[in-house]
């Protein structure tokens, strides 16, 4: 574990030395992860992308891309391209990215069961803007707005995201 490293405790997520208020799953922890559990899975994953709405904030760092309007992930066990980005229209389940409430206004996404997915091992583990704080997500790490830019311009290429099983 290194500063750069986002780690979940129980004083909230631990970055840079601070610590976030955050929420996480309404499933709590899980070390073995199903998709639809609403759990967050334990372990340490890579933060891979950062995905962000211009038409509503600022690009928050060089490396964040845009949601575009037609920008969905698959959650569909069946779909070949389960837990990545697709494009609209889609025949699978999915989550649009482009959403009308702010929860995906910024999203870091983190590498669980991707880029080589497992059908039913979970998809779309994120870290996003919380409904409200103690609302659980169905298994993202969120953070107020504030919170959630800050650590984004602040996070390191080598930042991860620790969930210690409990």
């Amino acid at each position: 574990m290194t500063p750069q490293d986002l780690v979940l405790t129980s004083k909230g997520l631990r970055f840079l030395g601070r610590y976030f208020p955050c929420t996480i799953g309404k499933g709590g922890i899980s070390a073995s992860k199903r998709e639809g559990d609403g759990a967050s899975p334990s372990g340490v994953h890579d933060l891979v992308g950062m995905l962000y709405r211009p038409d509503r904030i600022k690009k928050p760092t060089p490396w964040a891309e845009p949601i575009g309007p037609r920008d969905l992930w698959s959650d569909d066990i069946s779909d070949p391209d389960y837990n990545h980005v697709v494009k609209a229209p889609s025949r699978f389940s999915h989550e649009k990215l482009r959403r009308s409430d702010p929860l995906y206004d910024l999203v870091i996404a983190t590498d669980w069961n991707w880029p080589y997915s497992e059908p039913g091992k979970g998809s779309a583990i994120f870290i996003h803007q919380w409904r409200r704080p103690g609302f659980a997500t169905e298994g993202c790490v969120a953070l107020s707005r504030l919170d959630l830019h800050w650590i984004a311009r602040n996070l390191h290429s080598s930042s991860r995201l620790i969930i210690p099983e409990v």
